[in-house]
């Protein structure tokens, strides 16, 4: 009974606040601080320019040339109440990752086969070299000819503006991985294939990743130049017709939704990659 009552008197610890963990741990509090001086500093930089462009615009330059922040959103509330936004995002949309696939996945795989065989990349290279040296813009016309106006010549177009960025970095990847890791798990009798996928694959995902963040935004960029050229539908055709009707308003919207189209995809590739590389995180 006096081990019972002594452990009844024995003060229970109470559970750590967060106050104590930020004691323990101070760099949390350090970091929070940090991405709130972050935050508000982009806000306030938002802020800024929209107010100075706001109060320049018809005073130091012309409306017709920059047109205004109030004008862009009217614009917008147009577009969006008239039944074209939405619909030209989608088609936008559906064109830019339909390109990013298969540009992407083109590239990891050039880009392994040129990691795993150094006798490919040497005969190859000059080749890819000259390719990349083609200005994009006129293969439009030609793209045109081959496959006319319809999805095929947006998709392929952003394809090649995808391809490059992901197969440089997925080479670079290949290349920087450890070559006696790879002569060990040959020499334990692991085939090329095998090789390929535990070893060469895992090690070059971060540079995948890398490729695959540059490359992002370019899909979207030739999805919507090839519209400029070829649709009547997409925010290309928005931006095309609104500047060929003099409409700086209607362009500067469409330009807006575009830019926010391409930070929202960058940030979904990064999250895909934080969720992918979370055990390099981990290690």
């Amino acid at each position: 009974m006096t081990e019972v009552a002594s452990a009844a008197k024995k003060p229970t610890h109470p559970q750590p606040t967060t106050d104590d963990l930020f004691v323990v741990d101070p760099s949390i509090r350090e970091r929070r601080k940090t991405t709130v001086v972050v935050v508000v500093s982009r806000v306030l930089i938002v802020v800024a320019t929209l107010t100075g462009w706001q109060l320049a615009s018809g005073r130091l330059i012309s409306e017709f040339w920059v047109s205004s922040p109030s004008a862009i959103a009217s614009a917008l509330s147009s577009f969006w109440t008239g039944g074209e936004l939405g619909p030209a995002i989608q088609v936008t949309l559906i064109e830019t990752a339909l390109g990013f696939v298969v540009g992407a996945v083109t590239g990891i795989l050039v880009g392994l086969i040129f990691g795993v065989s150094p006798i490919v990349a040497r005969v190859l290279d000059p080749f890819l070299v000259g390719l990349n040296s083609i200005p994009r813009v006129a293969l439009i016309p030609l793209f045109i000819l081959w496959f006319g106006i319809g999805l095929e010549t947006k998709v392929l177009f952003a394809a090649t503006l995808v391809f490059f960025p992901v197969f440089m970095s997925t080479f670079a990847g290949a290349r920087d991985v450890d070559r006696d890791l790879i002569d060990v798990i040959r020499v334990m009798g692991a085939s090329r294939m095998a090789t390929v996928r535990k070893v060469l694959v895992p090690s070059a995902l971060v540079w995948v990743f890398a490729g695959l963040r540059m490359s992002i935004p370019f899909a979207l960029i030739g999805a919507v130049i090839a519209e400029m050229f070829t649709a009547d539908d997409g925010l290309g055709y928005l931006i095309s017709i609104s500047a060929n009707q003099y409409d700086t308003a209607g362009a500067f919207a469409a330009i807006f939704v575009t830019t926010i189209l391409g930070l929202l995809l960058t940030y979904a590739i990064s999250f895909l990659e934080t969720r992918t590389l979370r055990w390099r995180t981990a290690g």
